[in-house]
């Protein structure tokens, strides 16, 4: 893996834009945005028998958060809301230099160069702080 925080495989992701619009009628959704630069996730999960079906969002953001919010929406589908929440402290935890959590998606690990550049921790965690938001909305407790 490369030092390079705009790596191929972050380009990539952002390009691919997976989960990229909305979905009708969601079972949760939020809206956040980062002050420090603009960036802003609008984010919507379905979520069927206790599992999450499909992730959708409108992002506008950097190639940093765009990729984020694609490689969210690629890989919570089938997943427990637990296991989404799991992500986001790992994601946060890598970005601390927290080297003790473990990652529950090992793709997660293409955000490794972005710890140098504090500045930009807030961009990489944008779409998972707002599944959590969506998440955190929603009337039943979270399991799994």
């Amino acid at each position: 893996m490369t030092d390079d925080i705009y790596q191929a495989a972050i380009k990539e992701l952002a390009r691919a834009a997976h989960g990229a619009g909305r979905i009708n009628a969601p079972s949760a959704s939020a809206r956040l945005d980062n002050p420090l630069c603009g960036d802003r996730v609008t984010l919507d999960l379905a979520i069927e028998d206790g599992l999450i079906r499909a992730v959708g969002h409108e992002t506008r953001g950097c190639l940093l958060c765009r990729a984020a919010a694609s490689l969210l929406a690629r890989a919570a589908p089938g997943l427990a809301p637990a296991r989404l929440l799991a992500a986001q402290a790992g994601i946060a935890a890598l970005l601390q230099g927290d080297g003790d959590v473990p990652l529950p998606w090992p793709e997660l690990a293409i955000f490794t160069p972005a710890r140098a550049h504090r500045s930009r921790h807030g961009c990489v965690l944008l779409a998972f702080r707002a599944a959590a938001a969506a998440l955190a909305s929603l009337d039943n407790p979270i399991s799994g």
